[in-house]
């Protein structure tokens, strides 16, 4: 399998852990964990800052020893907004799984200078993108607008069956501001219901003989993760399974410029 496709290593527990050193570049990290109604996960963002999203599933979070309280609501990522929780570098905290938990630990290099934080529903209000069989709903957990992290972007998205996501294609691997940004991602990927499957495709621009330093496929399941570490990355999900994903990025400039492939940036007309 590509070093850029990851399945789940449990049902439980521990699901998903890529770091910077297992995905080979300098920014980004994403674990998923699953946790059964009153089981305790405890942990330090360390030199890291953490978005700790409620895929599904309601908990109760303790930072530094003080509680938070509860927070989730949704049982499927399918089923509304997120909740999250921020936290910057050097952070004690627990969290408790009150139901059933699906949580997802985006993290990036942190930094002083931010505080502990709910990011509740509604914060960034869910936006439609896109037209026809491109439209997607977005949710920006952490926007590049919200001057509340040293790195971190977070967002998730849910595209219809049938839809075309992260698309036309578009990519971010270069630190060329004001045009582009160099950012990391990965993508944590659900479907609905469950035994569907989605595309994506991670691929750079063709030299003058055609050939491209990288271009993979993916036959996307429910629990997998995509890494981008360059490139256009657009993702297509078939008719009757809605798609969604939650996105990590980071890089060196906390800023979302992408650049539109030539070929098809006519399309972005009106998407």
């Amino acid at each position: 399998m590509s070093r850029l496709h990851r399945k789940p290593a449990a049902a439980r527990g521990l699901v998903h852990d890529v770091t910077p050193r297992s995905a080979g570049w300098g920014h980004v990290g994403f674990a998923l964990r699953r946790l059964a109604a009153g089981e305790r996960f405890e942990g330090d963002t360390g030199d890291r800052e953490l978005c700790l999203v409620l895929v599904s599933g309601r908990a109760r979070a303790s930072v530094e020893g003080a509680d938070f309280g509860a927070f989730g609501e949704r049982m499927s990522p399918f089923e509304g907004p997120p909740h999250a929780l921020y936290l910057p570098a050097g952070t004690a905290f627990a969290i408790e799984a009150l139901t059933d938990l699906e949580a997802g630990f985006c993290t990036a290099p942190g930094a002083p200078g931010f505080a502990p934080k709910m990011i509740a529903p509604g914060t960034h209000p869910q936006t439609v993108r896109g037209k026809g069989t491109n439209t997607r709903y977005v949710t920006n957990i952490m926007p590049e607008n919200d001057a509340a992290a040293h790195q971190l972007l977070v967002v998730e998205v849910v595209t219809p069956g049938g839809h075309t996501s992260s698309y036309p294609p578009h990519k971010h691997d270069r630190d060329a501001l004001p045009d582009e940004t160099y950012l990391e991602e990965t993508y944590y990927h659900r479907l609905n219901p469950p035994q569907g499957y989605a595309f994506q495709r991670v691929y750079t621009d063709a030299d003058e003989t055609g050939a491209r330093a990288l271009d993979e496929a993916f036959v996307v399941t429910d629990g997998d993760v995509v890494l981008v570490p360059e490139g256009y990355h657009p993702v297509a999900t078939v008719h009757g399974y809605d798609s969604y994903y939650l996105n990590t990025m980071a890089g060196p400039r906390r800023a979302w410029k992408f650049h539109n492939e030539a070929d098809h940036a006519w399309l972005f007309s009106g998407v």
